[in-house]
């Protein structure tokens, strides 16, 4: 699922609708690497968000008679992306094994809009510069011409910050008066966001 930044998340978990889990046990785990991070432990009619989550990760009291093991992650951060499970832990039983119930992949997109600007002026050229910051996934970054043609860039810098957000700069040197558009593409959350400006060279 995919969700932008900001926004709530509701992971699904369902142990079927006929299903009092009232006095059950059910279990949120993120996968990271090779191993599974706590999120969320309902049991003995508590609810315990984990470290990390505290105030930000809530079930649904009202639903549990109904099956529904479902959380919601308020205010989703990108970091937030991956992929959760929801356990069953057997109750009554001397060493429990959980049972999975169901894996979410979620996707938690930030999708700023590209800033455009001219970097440097020649009497036959103008270097012209793209900034995409703070956007995840990382975006596809382009500079194309009225036609839409793609123009030769410099390689395109990009860092990472905090978040798992990445910053993307791209320059480009252009030699003719036109309109030139930045174009940023996130397929993984399927956005695409641009920004033009005109260029008008000495002596055209």
């Amino acid at each position: 699922m995919k969700v932008d930044e900001d926004n709530d998340a509701i992971l699904d978990c369902s142990f079927g609708k006929y299903t009092n889990i009232e006095n059950k046990k059910f279990h949120w785990k993120k996968v990271e690497g090779n191993s599974e991070k706590d999120v969320f432990l309902y049991a003995d009619k508590n609810a315990q968000p984990s470290s990390g989550f505290e105030g930000r990760v809530f079930h649904f009291p009202d639903q549990l008679r109904f099956g529904n093991a479902s959380i919601k992650i308020t205010k989703a951060k990108t970091s937030d992306s991956g992929t959760y499970k929801c356990y069953n832990i057997p109750v009554h039983t001397t060493y429990p094994q959980p049972e999975l119930q169901s894996t979410i992949s979620l996707t938690v997109g930030a999708a700023p809009k590209p800033s455009v600007t001219i970097l440097e002026e020649t009497h036959n050229s103008v270097l012209l510069q793209c900034e995409v910051l703070g956007a995840f996934p990382k975006p596809e970054v382009v500079w194309t011409d009225s036609d839409g043609k793609t123009l030769p860039a410099d390689e395109p810098k990009v860092t990472e910050r905090e978040e798992t957000k990445f910053n993307t700069v791209l320059n480009v040197t252009v030699t003719k008066t036109d309109h030139y558009t930045c174009v940023a593409t996130q397929k993984n959350i399927s956005h695409q966001d641009s920004r033009t400006i005109f260029v008008r060279l000495n002596g055209e």
